[in-house]
């Protein structure tokens, strides 16, 4: 398996696409079924975000100085989708905004997702080059024994907090 941090980061993202297309698939009054996608969805997302935020993001912020508006981008982003994702985690799947959030959440972490990988990732690859991304994708892979999976949890609320504080 891989390291290189940008192949990892690509992979979640495949998987978070795909429960975003399974949610949009699902039906109008399909609740239980998205309501265990959106808790499927909430626990991708918390890990991803923490992998990004814990590692990614402030490793290229110390080894590519250009891309500091990129990376304080992306945690802004991140931002949004944390505060959607612990709304989302204490609603139930028939609460008349449940759908709405979730499409809400579905458009700007998309929009993150296509940005990173059309934009983002270019850059860092060619600025980092194989050997960094490996390190960091390997530094990753460790983060993400300890990730949290839900949002409720010490970690995560504490990224949560820091976000609506911020």
């Amino acid at each position: 398996m891989s390291t290189d941090a940008i192949v990892l980061l690509k992979n979640d993202h495949k998987e978070i696409r795909k429960a975003f297309t399974e949610f949009e698939r699902a039906g109008d009054q399909a609740h239980v079924t998205k309501g265990r996608l959106v808790d499927r969805i909430i626990e991708l997302l918390t890990v991803h975000t923490y992998i990004e935020n814990e590692v990614m993001y402030p490793r290229v912020r110390e080894l590519l100085p250009d891309l500091e508006d990129d990376v304080l981008e992306s945690y802004e982003e991140h931002h949004v989708a944390d505060l959607l994702v612990v709304e989302l985690a204490g609603m139930k799947p028939t609460a008349e905004r449940f759908d709405a959030k979730t499409t809400v959440l579905i458009e700007s972490v998309t929009h993150h997702i296509e940005e990173e990988e059309k934009d983002w990732f270019p850059k860092v690859r060619e600025g980092l080059g194989r050997k960094a991304l490996q390190e960091i994708g390997a530094e990753m892979v460790e983060a993400r024994k300890k990730a949290p999976k839900r949002p409720s949890q010490p970690s995560a609320l504490k990224k949560t907090v820091d976000a609506i504080l911020a």
